[in-house]
């Protein structure tokens, strides 16, 4: 591609150009490696998608594997055999994706149930356009802290110690956890720490959960 002039797609702001972080010579490779995964999910071949769309099977293959740069209709063309938005095709470069980034000690504090039995919740991310919400928090139990195995919720959870250790229940289970332990468990069933044997006991917790079993 011609670094220095724009395709009909980037002129209609379909992709983003080299100051969105994405090499012009790039984008032909991007667009191409996501025509190949949406025709494989359509269960089509090379051969079909190329009959669909109008295009010689060498056309095909060459867009796929990044070697020619496609017109705006062509790209139309295919999104139309494909069954897919035309702007689906760009999704690999869509830089307006969520992304969350904590500098250490940045933590967002939050209450949770927890937190009246002493419990410190620190919020490491969130992302809110997703249909899968996921809760990544780094939690600390210090002298003064009481041990809560009553927490239930939707979704499922993963623990992973970091300091210190602790008795975690999970239902009519019980794990001895020090650093370096993990536990992932369906956080539907009564969970949480029973006994604080050497404090300060920080661990990560990650929670995922649908966000229609959430809602409200």
């Amino acid at each position: 591609m011609n670094q220095g002039k724009k395709t009909d797609a980037e002129s209609l702001g379909l992709i983003p150009d080299t100051t969105a972080g994405v090499a012009s010579r790039d984008l032909e490779k991007y667009v191409g490696a996501e025509i190949r995964r949406h025709r494989r999910r359509a269960d089509l071949t090379i051969v079909a998608l190329a009959q669909r769309a109008g295009l010689s099977q060498g056309m095909m293959s060459k867009i796929e594997n990044g070697q020619t740069s496609p017109s705006l209709s062509t790209l139309s063309a295919l999104a139309d055999a494909l069954g897919t938005p035309l702007s689906a095709l760009f999704a690999p470069l869509d830089t307006s994706r969520d992304v969350s980034f904590v500098p250490a000690g940045t933590g967002l504090e939050i209450d949770r149930r927890g937190t009246k039995s002493g419990h410190l919740y620190e919020l490491l991310g969130h992302g809110v356009r997703n249909v899968v919400g996921v809760e990544p928090y780094r939690i600390t139990l210090s002298e003064g802290s009481e041990p809560f195995g009553d927490f239930q919720h939707e979704g499922v959870e993963f623990i992973y110690m970091l300091e210190g250790r602790l008795i975690y229940r999970h239902g009519e289970r019980t794990f001895p956890m020090g650093p370096g332990d993990a536990l992932f468990f369906d956080s539907i069933a009564p969970h949480g720490p029973i006994e604080l044997v050497e404090v300060p006991c920080r661990y990560l917790s990650v929670i995922t959960y649908s966000r229609d079993e959430n809602a409200g």
